[in-house]
């Protein structure tokens, strides 16, 4: 859960891929030659320049890199490839992630993630401290409803910007596995109300930089969060 932190506590690319960029640069050429057209009342017969079509062309030319980047991000999604922007929520800004992740990094990046957005809506709405039941171990999952009874009705609006810098299993070889996650908690965007809409945020606690490391135990198959740790204050960067 999300309280006060105590201060100074590849995939190879196709082969085809420069092919597929070269045919795509020749067609945005072809496009913007469009903007350039014969008058038939031109008596020199010199192509001249039509600003209308060049508008056109330019427009052709956004709305394809458009389309390509979308059409990119949709094969990334389906091949199982996770990105900082796969990750992403409206609310939950995940910044950058480690290069290179095996599939195991990978899953435990998953369920780290998905954890700390189901914890950070229980205190975006104030509702649903139950769904934190299942993806953390009991003790963890003990203090984080203390503290949900404890801080009462109301809402928490803004953004909040995480990046990652690393994850890395802990224990390979002891009955429990453990891996940790070392992370920039970006809370500056926060504001905090009560049930009367009154702001209520402590820049202390609320609105702050925090650096972290989050341990994470695998439970009958599952990554859980087991514990989370404040490193620093206003120090990190994302």
């Amino acid at each position: 859960m999300h309280t006060t932190p105590p201060h100074p506590s590849h995939h190879p690319r196709p082969k085809n891929r420069r092919l597929q960029a070269g045919l795509f640069a020749l067609l945005l050429a072809a496009s913007a030659l469009t903007a350039c057209t014969h008058n038939t009342n031109n008596a020199t017969g010199i192509p001249t320049y039509d600003p209308e079509a060049m508008a056109s062309a330019k427009a052709s030319e956004s709305a394809a890199a458009a389309s390509a980047s979308a059409s990119a991000a949709a094969s990334a999604s389906a091949a199982g490839v996770v990105t900082a922007e796969s990750l992403s929520t409206d609310r939950y800004e995940v910044t950058s992630i480690p290069e290179d992740l095996d599939e195991q990094q990978t899953e435990i990046l998953k369920a780290f993630i998905n954890y700390d957005q189901v914890t950070w809506n229980i205190w975006f709405t104030r509702t649903g401290v139950e769904n934190a039941q299942p993806i953390t171990t009991d003790e963890e999952y003990q203090y984080i409803k203390e503290n949900f009874d404890s801080v009462g009705g109301g809402r928490t609006d803004g953004t909040v910007r995480v990046s990652i810098d690393s994850v890395n299993i802990a224990s390979s070889y002891s009955t429990e596995i453990r891996a940790e996650i070392q992370l920039c908690d970006d809370q500056s965007d926060l504001v905090a109300y009560d049930l009367d809409g009154n702001d209520v945020s402590n820049p202390e606690t609320l609105q702050g930089r925090y650096k972290k490391i989050v341990t994470m135990v695998l439970e009958d198959g599952t990554w859980k969060t087991a514990k989370e740790q404040a490193l620093s204050a206003n120090e990190c960067t994302v």
